[in-house]
């Protein structure tokens, strides 16, 4: 079936949710090997970086899977396609943006509510002046912390993507006990049908970890030559071949940690294959039935009627985008992946459409929305930083100029 504005409604009064699972493969074909993202090692030794790896039941049995792209890191790169979207003119998206330019700080740019983590709530945004304004302090910030679940409207009406992807207001009254948004979205890759093998076990507690059967193998071969022995130091001056010339300080250490000198070959359990990856994607619209907007059941309907129509938008623009989630882990489909509609009941029925289509889905929604009387003009709200925030970016990469690290670095 095809998805006009009216059966869209439809669902989202009726229906449990959109969803979608589609199969990928590498771009380099079947079986290349693929790089998952890696997370520390816990415990006191620092064990080495490490998969994520789970048996999922698949088809009835058990098998090895490996996380390729989490729900966090799946909610950016949906938040980046609808940015850019935006910024094509392909869609109307309300947002906030912080001017960083007009601060004189051309490498940032902007950030929007689409780019800062804790989205309309986040700290960069509270922390810039709209006018002449702190943004909390304005018109628009209060309505935003006033918001609710019974009457979400400033939220939907400054950045709609906030009730889409979720958000919380963490530093509202009451010290984190401000109003939270579910995700009405939620997207995962993963790939299925890893081989893996167990590691040694853990001295002290005999648990062993499951690990990856591939491995990375990595070295640099230094074309001047220098050597181990060669002794040099590192202090807040910078590196010298003297203990006085780095500066106060200073300690001896190898020419590699300054980046000179060859690093000897090494072999890390990282890396996989798998049979295939994965993506699942949920819009959840019983989910979206808990939010309100006011006392209107057609205002209701139509606020979240858009946010399900730009849930849409966000899959059909990524499918544009591509898959490409980090340097050696580039997917590509491996066949068509329809969108289905999932009734109460659990029946399925696809559901055709396509980018342009889900455009203009969103388009009807967005008109809509407007006519119910939510105060939409697509216009992004420009912010400033305030000096302050200004301040502490500027330490920030002077600071890390210097080399003087801090806590950017996971201290």
């Amino acid at each position: 079936m095809s998805l006009a504005y009216a059966a869209l409604a439809q669902s989202v009064v009726e229906d449990s949710a959109f969803r979608r699972r589609r199969r990928l493969q590498p771009v380099g074909g079947a079986g290349d090997k693929l790089f998952p993202p890696t997370y520390p090692g816990e415990g006191r030794n620092k064990p080495p970086p490490r998969h994520v790896f789970e048996r999922r039941r698949i088809d009835g049995n058990e098998i090895w899977c490996v996380l390729l792209d989490s729900v966090q890191s799946q909610a950016n790169r949906l938040e980046e396609a609808l940015l850019e979207a935006a910024r094509a003119d392909r869609i109307a998206l309300p947002r906030l943006f912080v001017d960083f330019d007009s601060a004189g700080l051309n490498s940032i740019g902007e950030i929007t509510s689409l780019d800062a983590p804790h989205r309309v709530f986040d700290a960069i945004l509270r922390d810039s002046l709209l006018g002449e304004t702190p943004l909390m302090k304005s018109p628009l910030g209060k309505r935003l912390m006033e918001a609710t679940a019974k009457d979400a409207s400033a939220i939907l009406e400054a950045s709609p993507t906030a009730l889409l992807f979720g958000v919380w207001n963490s530093t509202g009254e009451g010290g984190g006990l401000g109003a939270k948004f579910s995700r009405a979205i939620v997207s995962e890759i993963i790939g299925v049908d890893v081989p893996v093998e167990e590691g040694p076990p853990d001295t002290k507690t005999g648990e062993i970890e499951i690990r990856t059967s591939g491995r990375r193998t990595g070295s640099r071969i230094d074309p001047l030559g220098v050597l181990r022995a060669v002794e040099v130091y590192k202090g807040d001056a910078g590196w010298d071949v003297t203990e006085q010339g780095a500066g106060r300080g200073a300690k001896k250490v190898r020419p590699s940690e300054v980046n000179h000198g060859n690093i000897a070959p090494s072999v890390g359990a990282l890396g996989i294959t798998c049979a295939y990856a994965e993506q699942t994607v949920v819009i959840t619209l019983a989910g979206l039935r808990r939010l309100r907007f006011g006392d209107s059941a057609e205002r209701d309907l139509a606020g979240r009627s858009l946010i399900a129509a730009l849930g849409l938008v966000a899959l059909t623009e990524q499918d544009v985008q591509g898959y490409a989630l980090r340097s050696r882990c580039d997917l590509v489909c491996e066949g068509p992946g329809p969108i289905e509609k999932v009734a109460f009941d659990g029946a399925v029925e696809s559901v055709a459409l396509s980018r342009a289509e889900a455009a203009t889905l969103y388009a009807e929604a967005y008109d809509k929305a407007k006519a119910e009387g939510f105060r939409l003009d697509g216009t992004p709200v420009r912010l400033t930083p305030q000096e302050k925030l200004v301040h502490i970016v500027r330490e920030s990469m002077k600071r890390a100029l210097n080399d003087e690290g801090g806590e950017g670095e996971g201290e």
